[in-house]
């Protein structure tokens, strides 16, 4: 798991290049067209981000015009409710890195945790783990519509499963990344699992908040707002 982030930085010292290198450069929005997810690649190569997030359909255009860069093309399958089959979804994040995609973030089965069906998240979890093989796979929990016992139960799915991140929000239900929940995560997860805080991070100070309760990444559409000193618009 790379935590993005220069080991002789703690979070409230980071200087930008090590924050920049923590941030998933996020697009996700259904109204994203070419010229958008150009310019946010172009974004990420010049501030160094750690990836690009966006949708499939746009990895093989990312994946090209990022080539030969450190920044990676992430994207995301199940997307964002979480209640595709998971044989669909592990189909999804196969093609997706055939296309070009070196990281991949998906949906828990909200639905199904809810219901406290854990049998059936572990197996849709560990479905596109396993279609994942050597990517590294990141699973959205929608904490904002778990309790703090459910999402501790779906981190410790993660967990054994060994995923490479466990991640807050997917931006688009009814709330986002908070300190609590970052730091609830961490404590289940452990020092070595990677944690994706994302959803409403719109400024250094936030961003560097959820690095200090224990994020090793951020998903972000404010990134290059978030390194300059001044405060993104919402949505991804």
């Amino acid at each position: 798991m790379n935590s993005g982030s220069d080991s002789s930085n703690t979070p409230h010292t980071l200087d930008t290049a090590a924050l920049a290198a923590t941030i998933d450069h996020t697009l996700l929005k259904a109204e994203a067209r070419q010229t958008d997810v150009e310019q946010l690649c172009d974004e990420a190569l010049a501030h160094r981000f750690a990836t690009v997030c966006v949708n499939s359909l746009w990895v093989p255009l990312a994946a090209q015009r990022l080539a030969g860069s450190s920044v990676g093309c992430c994207t995301v399958v199940g997307f964002p409710l979480g209640a595709s089959l998971p044989a669909a979804t592990a189909d999804e994040a196969r093609r997706a890195i055939d296309a070009g995609a070196s990281e991949i973030d998906m949906v828990l089965s909200v639905g199904q945790a809810l219901a406290g069906d854990w049998d059936a998240v572990r197996h849709g979890i560990a479905t596109v783990h396993s279609a994942c093989a050597t990517t590294p796979l990141k699973v959205i929990l929608e904490t904002c519509l778990l309790t703090d016992e459910q999402k501790r139960r779906a981190c410790e799915i993660c967990r054994d499963e060994g995923v490479a991140f466990v991640k807050t929000s997917t931006g688009f239900s009814t709330g986002g990344a908070t300190i609590e929940d970052v730091q609830l995560m961490r404590e289940v997860v452990g020092p070595t699992l990677g944690v994706k805080a994302s959803g409403g991070i719109r400024d250094r100070a936030t961003a560097i908040a959820m690095l200090e309760a224990g994020a090793t990444r951020l998903g972000c559409s404010a990134g290059v707002a978030i390194v300059s000193g001044g405060t993104g618009s919402a949505g991804y």
